[in-house]
């Protein structure tokens, strides 16, 4: 398929730039397949929109708090590091604009600093010297590391906003904005009603967002992501299927996950490990019976995933609805929910 057939005309004032409170009180735009049918409603509405005995199953990562202010030694520039992955030893996969070199400093403060290990076209790793743990670093001087489209600087409000009701796991530089929606007293409804939740974590990365810039889109590569499928949740979803009952995934980010262990095994089986799939139209699901995700950006390998799940034509559809009724765009907007 090619690139252009995912894009669509859209009002950038439609991008929220801080969420909807209490989270719960976002607008869902509802897209029955079966019946062919768009309705309106909010995210407190879930408990009855779903069934007795639907499994839910959230991303618990956890977002680091990424983004850390430094300045080139020497010149003084200030840079922005954005700390990616931990690779053991203090060694760190990071993300920063500017020209560096091999050897190259960047300063912290006066206890900690970074030595460009690595500068290529396949990333950029450092090598971090601090008198406290990098995981502390992050959280004494770290900012959220909101998405670009959002307009404004981190705030002190966005380490709570930009951190769902599950995260556990830290590891993440973008939250699974899906799970963003939930509140306590949502999950305390839902359980009313029988719905359950279950876990698995993918520690969102560069992969999710590395823009695709190839005409056809089957030749995108997707960058890899770590993660993993605990016995319990596994053997959860075994017996929602044997009991016809439904597997909703709360974001794309538990569609891959869900979908890339049982491509592997035939059936979602307690795993962990690296995930690069990348789901396009007509691709079989194997794990997942319907979808609850935020509206993503045009021409995104997440737009190409929503409409693999319910259709490219459905969903050009749906996202048209949206744009006309203005729901809110992206990570702290409004939120889909494919039956």
């Amino acid at each position: 398929m090619r690139l252009s057939e995912f894009d669509f005309p859209f009002d950038p004032s439609l991008v929220a730039l801080q969420p909807v409170i209490p989270r719960d009180r976002a607008r869902l735009l509802v897209f029955d397949r079966q019946a062919d049918r768009l309705t309106h409603h909010r995210v407190a509405d879930l408990p009855s929109l779903l069934d007795q005995g639907d499994l839910l199953v959230v991303n618990d990562t956890k977002v680091l708090a990424a983004r850390v202010q430094g300045r080139k030694q020497l010149t003084g520039t200030s840079v922005e590091v954005l700390f990616v992955k931990d690779l053991g030893d203090n060694v760190w996969d990071v993300m920063v604009k500017g020209t560096f070199h091999v050897g190259q400093i960047i300063e912290f403060d006066r206890q900690a600093r970074a030595t460009i290990l690595k500068r290529d076209a396949t990333g950029t790793a450092v090598k971090v010297e601090s008198s406290i743990p990098v995981a502390q670093l992050l959280r004494e001087r770290g900012q959220m590391p909101l998405p670009p489209y959002i307009k404004r600087r981190p705030i002190r409000d966005d380490h709570g906003w930009y951190q769902t009701a599950f995260a556990k796991h830290e590891g993440a530089i973008a939250a699974p904005t899906a799970g963003l929606h939930f509140t306590a007293d949502l999950l305390s409804r839902l359980a009313e009603q029988s719905i359950q939740v279950a876990t698995i974590t993918l520690h969102v990365g560069p992969g999710t967002f590395k823009p695709v810039v190839t005409e056809r889109i089957e030749d995108h590569q997707m960058g890899a992501e770590t993660f993993e499928v605990g016995s319990e949740t596994a053997e959860r979803i075994a017996r929602a299927k044997q009991a016809g009952r439904r597997v909703v995934a709360i974001g794309t980010t538990v569609v891959r996950t869900l979908e890339t262990v049982a491509k592997e095994y035939g059936s979602v089986a307690p795993s962990s490990g690296e995930s690069r799939l990348f789901i396009t139209p007509g691709f079989q699901f194997n794990a997942v019976d319907a979808l609850m995700t935020n509206f993503h950006l045009p021409k995104t390998t997440l737009l190409m995933l929503v409409s693999a799940f319910a259709g490219v034509e459905l969903i050009r559809k749906a996202y048209e609805e949206a744009v006309r009724e203005r729901y809110r765009f992206y990570s702290y907007g409004d939120a889909m929910l494919i039956l």
